[in-house]
């Protein structure tokens, strides 16, 4: 009766550590097996037109008018005096935001960057060459030939790759990032980490979209070559490590029986 009990206890103990089991919990982002991947091919297509702002970028942004022929004397140090050609005082203005490099605005979680004298203009979803174009239109009213100059100085996407604790956020400094590119910037992927299972994670207007790609062959390059956006997430999917997770979450319950064991013994030796 006594050996019954010390084996029920022993039991009972093993089924509540395993309850608490930590094998393979590291793997985040899980797919099921009947999950629906998004096409890559769409994400091709529309890759072809390069980096789309979205909200949350800060933009730097610098306004010439005269199709930029200010900055151009600038930059060749033949840059006439205010009074020689005759600029105005906003003119002036200008120039001073482009030596220091522009101000920057946010677009704002609604897809709307407010700026000076324009107010709130939509911006997200285009590129930096279409949102410049539909800035040097709307400022036509208030210059002579504006010339826009925008960029994205606060661009970053999230690598996760294949490694427990080595996760890490890229800034962007090219807007033409590749997910290449972001990977070999991260050193690549980590030794645990299945090249064949590679996600990209991007939220989209409808949602967000999980596309998969298999960079263990040579014909995954062309997935490779995708324009990253911002706040995308590159998940390497980590090889599952059963052995080595199963014994350490067994030490415990090893241990345990092994003390109940040396327990048992002391008692029945008692009697």
């Amino acid at each position: 009766m006594k050996f019954n009990q010390f084996l029920l206890a022993v039991l009972g103990s093993a089924v509540f550590l395993l309850s608490g089991c930590t094998i393979n919990q590291d793997i985040l982002f899980r797919t099921g097996d009947n999950f629906e991947f998004s096409n890559l091919e769409d994400l091709e297509n529309e890759d072809a037109t390069g980096y789309r702002l979205a909200s949350n970028d800060m933009l730097s942004f610098q306004l010439f008018s005269n199709n930029g022929e200010r900055l151009n004397q600038r930059t060749a140090g033949t840059m006439t005096s205010q009074s020689e050609a005759g600029g105005s005082q906003n003119q002036q203005q200008l120039m001073n935001m482009g030596q220091q490099g522009g101000l920057t605005y946010l677009v704002k979680p609604d897809g709307l960057v407010e700026l000076p004298e324009l107010g709130n203009i939509r911006l997200e979803g285009l590129t930096i060459e279409e949102a410049e174009e539909l800035l040097e239109d709307a400022y036509t009213s208030y210059y002579n030939d504006p010339y826009v100059i925008l960029r994205v100085t606060n661009n970053r996407v999230f690598v996760f790759p294949g490694e427990a604790g080595q996760a890490t956020v890229v800034p962007l400094a090219n807007m033409n990032t590749t997910l290449l590119e972001v990977l070999a910037m991260t050193g690549g992927i980590a030794r645990r980490g299945n090249a064949s299972k590679v996600k990209l994670i991007r939220k989209t207007e409808a949602g967000r979209e999980v596309y998969k790609m298999d960079l263990s062959v040579v014909d995954g390059l062309d997935d490779a070559n995708i324009v990253v956006q911002a706040y995308d997430i590159i998940y390497v999917e980590p090889m599952p490590q059963l052995v080595r997770e199963t014994t350490e979450s067994l030490t415990p319950i090893t241990s345990l029986i092994s003390t109940l064991t040396v327990l048992y013994a002391f008692v029945l030796n008692g009697n």
